[in-house]
Parts: structure tokens; C-alpha cells; sequence
């Protein structure tokens, strides 16, 4: 059976709305009240929130969220600066910040964190929490508008205030937010017209769950579907065979980048064709940069680093893609000894400068935010930095096949060749 992803919206398709602050100020008081239950621990003592703690679920109008509430920025104890570490990691991953402060209570801290958000192009508002206690002055409230820093203020603890609390946060939120009400882009469904039809190659090996579909697959169907396009979904081995009893071509083909080269044999020239990976280059990231990048497997020497990262984590197979075969392939095409490092999960070193190339999983189930700072993070260390599928493709040859129904990314990828 496919996997449908019966709980609801993936979470790397939710909003993903970060909590963050300094220590005591109820970040995990104003997450509860926005759960409509006790999801984090609360307690007068400082320090009472360790790691980030995530809560999935709908917050109408708003749609699938995820909730990420932080430790304290000024955490000063033994593991505060491991704490405070993890909690800067998961920006990473927001689409939106709530930084939660006191009546009165704004300083180069709350600052500072105001200019991190922004260098990230990540919308920012301040929760002025705790007014049962204090009520913010003029004085504090005009400060926060010459930021230009939108703002609510209320009491999560209390229930006379918390829903209307609640609800302005939720229409703030919104305001700075106004692509989530414009219509979602598409993994693939923009490129086969309406009635058309897409052939989806898919493997069926030992990389493949038991019982269902990955991700990228079951995305796919989907997108196409509703995007009124006809799907054939069939295993690389009887592509071929499939293709030849068709009456009329498909409009696109989109394979798994392990059968690529096969699957660019057995298409006729003139029908388009890509790959899951490069799909999900394009859906949560920018192609055309990782396009440019994989020119730089051509540049490789003896001794270079190359950094393979997952966005999952996952137990490694005996012929892994990341670990083993991209690495082989490698080394095939470059007749160079080269020195391959991975890393998976949230995790993404900060010696990028170390490498000579970055090869990056699809990042299916990563936030498109966190895949842009990834992109962001190579770039200012000036490392070029690709993905799975455009890497496979142009290790197999076929990279300008695969890149065919995107032309700019096909141009970028020959200007980057040239240079």
C-alpha cells in the first residue's frame, strides 16, 4: 500500500514557527497556551527548558504547524552554551520567530537576536508575555515600532486574556506571512500540462521501505494530481516494456537519480525527463546554485574534501547511496584520490570551508528554510554546493538530460562549466 501519510501533513511541509528568548520569560507558558495543552514543561525556575521541544499540529487559520520552543539564550549553568547552541541550530529550521519577552524588558539582546532572524530573511514579531504582571509602557511599545517590529501583548497564563492573546498572535503571524495564503508551489505538477500524463520510474530495492512508497514518490502522485495530470507509476525493470504499449508518450518522465543513466536510454529524445532529486533541488532549494555547483566535481584533486549531508537520519545499508556509492562514483569519474566525510540530521559543520564540494540529499524532509540556509552557509564560505540527483546525473553523463525541463539551471550549469 502507498504510504499516505495518514497523520496529516508531512512536517517538513508545516510552518515551522520558532520560540525563542531569554530564560524565564514564559516561552514555554505561551507555546502551551498556543497547543491548547501542556506540551512543555513551565516552572518559575530558570533553566526549566534543555532542548527544543517540537509540537506538531493545526492552528487554524494558519494551517499545519510545527511549534519549536527553545532554552533561554542567556542560560549561564554548565550546559547553557550546549543548550544555547541547539536552540540557534533549530532558526535554522523556522519559517517565522516568535521572541518572547517581558513588559518593559527589551535590550541589545532581544536586538541582536532581531538581526540574526533578518540576516536570515526569517519574519520576525515580539510576544510581550506576563502583562497580568506589568503592563508594557508607551514608552516600550514605541520602541518597538521604530524597529518596525510587529508585536502582541497578553498573558498566556491567564485564561481571561490567553485566547485572545492567542488570537491576535495567530492575525500578527499572518501579517508578516503573506506568501502561506498565496498558492503553494509545485513539486512537478507545473510541468505536465492539464490531461497529461507523467511516467514515474521507481525502484523497488532494497533501499525501498516495505509496504510503501518514499516521500518524494508519494509527493509526486500527489502534486501531479492536483495539478489534474495522470500518473504511471512503474519499476525501472519493466520501464522499457511499459513505454513500448503506450499509445502516446508521456509528457515527462521523473526517475530515482540510481537509474538515471538506464532511464535516459530507454526515453526517446524528445520526451522531458528529470529526476525525484533534482524535483526537490528545485522545490526546497535553489536549482540553478546547485546546478552551478556540481561543475565543481570537474575541478576535483588529489586530496580534496567532499562533504556528503543527509537531512535524515537513517541506519546505513550495506550499499548506501550517501556512504558508499556517490563516494565510489566519485572516485570513478575523477580518478582522484579524494577524502569523503557525511553528515546527517540537523547537524552541518561549520568548517565548510574545509571542502571543496557539499553534495546534498533531496532534503525531503527538511523545511525549504533549512535547505536555503544550508545553501547560504556554503556560500559564504565560498564552497560550491549540489544535490543527489544533479551530482548522480552528471557522474552518469546525463546531468544536461536531467536538467532539460529546467533551462535555467541547464544555463547555469554550462556557465559554471566555463568558467
Amino acid at each position: 500500500m502507498i504510504d499516505t501519510l495518514a497523520a496529516g501533513t508531512p512536517k517538513a511541509m508545516r510552518l515551522h514557527i520558532g520560540i525563542m528568548g531569554r530564560m524565564n520569560v514564559g516561552k514555554s507558558s505561551f507555546m502551551n497556551m498556543l497547543a491548547g495543552q501542556d506540551v512543555a514543561i513551565t516552572s518559575p525556575q530558570a533553566g526549566t527548558t534543555t532542548d527544543v521541544v517540537e509540537k506538531t499540529m493545526e492552528l487554524l487559520p494558519l494551517g499545519p504547524v510545527v511549534l519549536m520552543d527553545t532554552a533561554g539564550l542567556d542560560d549561564s549553568s554548565a550546559l547553557g552554551e550546549a543548550r544555547i547552541g541547539k536552540a540557534r541550530k533549530a532558526m535554522q529550521r523556522m519559517d517565522a520567530l516568535a521572541i518572547v519577552t517581558s513588559p518593559n524588558d527589551w535590550s541589545d539582546f532581544e536586538d541582536a537576536l532581531v538581526n540574526e532572524a533578518r540576516a536570515k530573511s526569517l519574519p520576525v514579531l515580539a510576544v510581550v508575555n506576563k502583562t497580568d504582571l506589568a503592563e508594557p509602557s508607551t514608552e516600550f511599545l514605541a520602541l518597538l515600532d521604530v524597529k518596525k517590529l510587529p508585536w502582541v501583548a497578553g498573558c498566556s497564563t491567564d485564561a481571561k486574556t490567553a485566547e485572545s492573546f492567542k488570537a491576535e498572535f495567530k492575525e500578527r503571524l499572518r501579517g508578516v506571512l503573506p506568501k502561506l495564503f498565496g498558492a503553494a508551489p509545485a513539486l512537478v505538477g507545473d510541468l505536465v500540462p492539464s490531461g497529461g500524463m507523467a511516467a514515474l520510474v521507481v525502484p523497488i530495492d532494497l533501499g525501498a521501505p516495505q509496504g510503501r512508497l518514499i516521500v518524494p514518490q508519494v509527493q509526486a502522485i500527489r502534486d501531479l494530481l492536483d495539478n489534474d495530470a495522470s500518473t504511471l507509476v512503474v519499476k525501472d525493470r519493466e520501464y522499457a516494456a511499459t513505454l513500448a504499449r503506450l499509445k502516446q508518450l508521456p509528457d515527462l518522465v521523473v526517475c530515482d537519480s540510481q537509474v538515471v543513466a538506464r532511464v535516459v536510454a530507454d526515453t526517446p529524445e524528445s520526451v522531458p525527463l528529470t529526476t525525484f532529486s533534482i524535483l526537490f533541488a528545485r522545490f526546497k532549494g535553489d536549482l540553478s546554485a546547485q546546478a552551478r555547483g556540481a561543475a565543481a566535481i570537474d575541478t576535483l584533486k588529489d586530496g580534496d574534501k567532499v562533504l556528503i549531508a543527509e537531512g535524515c537520519s537513517h541506519h546505513p545499508l550495506e550499499d548506501d547511496i550517501g556512504r558508499v556509492k556517490i563516494p565510489r562514483w566519485l572516485r570513478q569519474y575523477t580518478g582522484k584520490n579524494l577524502t569523503v566525510d557525511s553528515v546527517a540530521g540537523h547537524d552541518f559543520p561549520e568548517n565548510l570551508q574545509d571542502y571543496k564540494l557539499v553534495i546534498h540529499c533531496g532534503g525531503c524532509v527538511m523545511t525549504p528554510q533549512e535547505m536555503s540556509s544550508r545553501l547560504r552557509a556554503a556560500g559564504h564560505k565560498d564552497v560550491p554546493m549540489t544535490n543527489y540527483g544533479v551530482a548522480i546525473s552528471a557522474l552518469q553523463g546525463v546531468l544536461r538530460r536531467a536538467l532539460s525541463p529546467f533551462p535555467a539551471a541547464l544555463a547555469a550549469y554550462e556557465e559554471a562549466r566555463k568558467a
